[in-house]
């Protein structure tokens, strides 16, 4: 994380990033597992803990933009739990379902590549600033 002020929703976007990077592994894998007997389906939690990181640090402010600045990202990790795990619809205890892992899977492309666009606009505007700022 860069840990400035100036930085603060590049922060936000990395932490963003690194979980749909670490739910494309999950999922991934949860895939390759398909045909495994008593595997249980494996999920990323990020949402909650970024809710609960943004609701902490905008206890310290009433600003959206001071809440993001407040906020530790180096804390916010995301967290892989088992889905249902005593749950199974398949003989083999095995409760991946593939479609749903294939929907997962693109909805989450989707969100990493409306992360990484964000990211670029967010430097593009630094980009802009900066050469402004010098004339």
């Amino acid at each position: 994380m860069i840990n400035s002020g100036a930085y603060a929703y590049v922060d936000l976007l990395t932490a963003a990033a690194d979980y749909s990077w670490t739910r494309n592994e999950v999922l991934s894998s949860n895939i390759a597992n398909v045909d495994t007997p008593n595997y249980k389906r494996q999920d990323v939690s990020f949402e909650s803990v970024l809710s609960a990181a943004l609701a902490k640090a905008g206890s310290m402010s009433h600003n959206l933009t001071q809440t993001v600045r407040n906020v530790n990202y180096n804390n916010i990790k995301p967290i892989i739990y088992t889905d249902n795990a005593s749950l199974s619809y398949r003989i083999d205890g095995n409760n991946v379902d593939i479609d749903q892992e294939q929907i997962e899977l693109a909805s989450n492309q989707l969100y990493y590549n409306g992360v990484v666009d964000s990211l670029k606009q967010e430097f593009s505007r630094f980009r802009t600033a900066m050469s402004t700022s010098g004339t």
